[in-house]
């Protein structure tokens, strides 16, 4: 007898206050900034918690790819805080293609080192345990990641390290996230990239998010050559529009040397205000202010029942990963 898993998801708000929705969308850019400022730059205030706010436009380069990190902050924070449009695309896409099992969605921002510029803090190593398995796809028993976590963050750096990696996941090295289900320890190496365009595929990811285009079909499809199951976010009134919308704001923001710009650059109320909070803030650390404005984003979408789950501590010494951002455990009650 056949067996159907029913998700149990309620929705706790509307998604209809623009300005909390655009500082829900603004917090992890300006992360996705913060951590991409060149280290030795970093150093000089003594670290990232000392650069303030209002230091950002002197300290901050733009680059053709930092829309690009924040993009994967984004769509990290996006599953953490269980934004429907978000967390129903990529739950759909690694069900029905890469047969990942459970419920409790969740995202680890890979933050190896990128290209010398990007660096993230160490929040929470202990999420991967020893259960913990990367689904390739291959015809084999899935490789266990936390074995191999160091070795990829390696790969990073060291091309020669790549050697050393087994076949079945030789290029996971270039994930951004790992998607998966905590309560089913399983995951999958995703790609994310905010021009679909560069977009390729690698040995050991099977997921690539995308943004949709104005007006076009937002529909999961299976790309043969590269092998990606493609996860096209939502644009219309959805993430994307959001993401876009924030984007511009902090960029604006930044270009009036972190004071609210004139009307003509920023013309919506909604746009404003999210300026005017940021300018008010900004003789304060960005990452107190990063914290300080997560009250007043846009509230939790999803109502789930958290459950603890015991895990052992890692004690790895000389480990080469520092660079895990975990999100808040969540559970879906599930009836087979």
């Amino acid at each position: 007898m056949s067996q159907i898993s029913i998700r149990t998801e309620s929705q706790l708000n509307p998604v209809g206050d623009e300005v909390s929705a655009l500082i829900a969308a603004a917090r992890p850019i300006l992360q996705g900034l913060l951590f991409a400022l060149k280290q030795e730059v970093v150093a000089e205030v003594g670290g990232y918690e000392n650069v303030k706010l209002l230091m950002l436009p002197r300290m901050y380069r733009a680059g053709d790819g930092d829309i690009g990190i924040c993009f994967e902050y984004a769509v990290h924070d996006a599953v953490g805080r269980g934004e429907p449009n978000v967390v129903e695309k990529v739950n759909d896409g690694m069900r029905k293609y890469c047969k990942v099992k459970g419920n409790d969605t969740a995202s680890i921002l890979f933050g190896a080192e990128k290209s010398g510029a990007l660096r993230l803090i160490d929040t929470a190593k202990g999420l991967l345990t020893d259960d913990s398995r990367l689904l390739t796809g291959a015809q084999a028993q899935p490789i266990k990641l936390r074995r191999y976590i160091n070795l990829l963050a390696a790969a990073f750096r060291r091309p020669t390290t790549r050697l050393y990696l087994p076949a079945s996941i030789s290029g996971a090295w270039k994930a951004d996230l790992f998607l998966g289900m905590k309560d089913t320890d399983r995951w999958v190496g995703t790609t994310v990239k905010i021009n679909p365009a560069q977009l390729e595929g690698a040995t050991g990811i099977r997921v690539g998010i995308v943004p949709s285009r104005h007006g076009k079909s937002d529909k999961i499809t299976f790309d043969v050559g590269k092998n990606l199951v493609i996860c096209p976010l939502p644009y219309d009134a959805a993430f994307m529009e959001v993401f876009y919308s924030a984007w511009f704001i902090i960029q604006q923001f930044i270009a009036a040397d972190a004071q609210v710009p004139r009307e003509a650059s920023l013309p919506t109320t909604a746009q404003r205000m999210v300026a005017k909070l940021l300018a008010e803030r900004r003789a304060f650390p960005l990452v107190d202010v990063i914290e300080a404005l997560g009250p007043i984003a846009q509230p939790e979408l999803l109502q789930t029942i958290a459950r603890d789950r015991p895990v052992e501590p890692s004690r790895e010494e000389d480990a080469l990963v520092e660079t895990l951002i975990a999100p808040i455990s969540r559970f879906v009650e599930t009836s087979a």
